[in-house]
């Protein structure tokens, strides 16, 4: 097998770059709507909900991941459990800011992912959307410190790549606008059912729970918080994603 070039590789790079960094026309509102729709059967069909929810808390761990770092907290590992939940784990001080922002940007994440997504959408960078997902997984990668969790970042990235590298532009045009949705319509459910478990006790570690310990606010106050940002972004980010199309 011939080596690698140094040019080789920079030829691949520079055809990513191009490919995320152009323009590239929206599909027609019927492949939107389309999109739409499968990404809502996804959310509300409790079997398919089950396996599409471990992207949502990647997102969700991803966030926690973001902020940590961001807030100036060590990011020690993340870890991925195949029930759907998951742990990231950052050193610090226990209070303060940085724990609450932290702490709080779980069940927000997924949704402001989404509407960042939107936003990329609505600038037309649909297969630079799909790159930068992929970039992302792979910094995540890098803290993931289970088998679980290596196994369904790894299999969500490659993903990715195949649909950003074989696929024509149109049909990954129709992928991006399909991830767009189910992050913002994903992004709803998981604070659902977590007053859902809070309401039967089941959650009492929960990341409402431990912001009420944090602040003083109750847990229920927080719970509507992630509902208003998360049904917000899910509002935002359908006008975005459908106002270019149907214009």
């Amino acid at each position: 097998m011939a080596p690698v070039s140094l040019s080789s590789v920079g030829d691949v790079i520079s055809q990513i770059w191009t490919a995320a960094t152009t323009p590239v026309p929206a599909p027609s509102q019927t492949w939107v709507i389309a999109a739409g729709l499968i990404a809502l059967a996804v959310v509300l069909v409790r079997p398919v909900w089950h396996v599409a929810r471990h992207v949502v808390t990647i997102a969700h761990e991803g966030a926690h991941a973001l902020v940590a770092t961001l807030t100036g907290r060590r990011l020690d590992a993340i870890r991925l459990h195949s029930d759907t939940s998951g742990l990231t784990i950052s050193a610090g001080k226990p209070r303060g800011f940085g724990m609450v922002a932290t702490t709080f940007a779980g069940y927000v994440g997924p949704g402001l992912v989404g509407l960042g997504a939107a936003w990329l959408l609505k600038e037309g960078y649909a297969v630079g959307l799909l790159w930068l997902l992929v970039v992302l997984l792979a910094l995540l990668l890098l803290k993931v410190r289970n088998l679980f969790g290596l196994w369904s970042v790894l299999v969500a990235g490659v993903a990715l790549v195949c649909v950003s590298w074989f696929l024509s532009e149109a049909v990954q045009s129709v992928v991006a606008y399909a991830v767009t949705w189910f992050l913002l319509l994903g992004a709803v459910r998981p604070v659902l059912e977590l007053q859902s478990q809070r309401f039967r006790r089941q959650a009492r570690q929960s990341d409402a729970d431990q912001l009420a310990r944090l602040t003083g606010l109750p847990g229920l106050f927080w719970v509507f918080v992630f509902l208003l940002v998360t049904v917000g972004a899910l509002a935002l980010g359908a006008t975005w994603i459908v106002g270019p199309v149907a214009g």
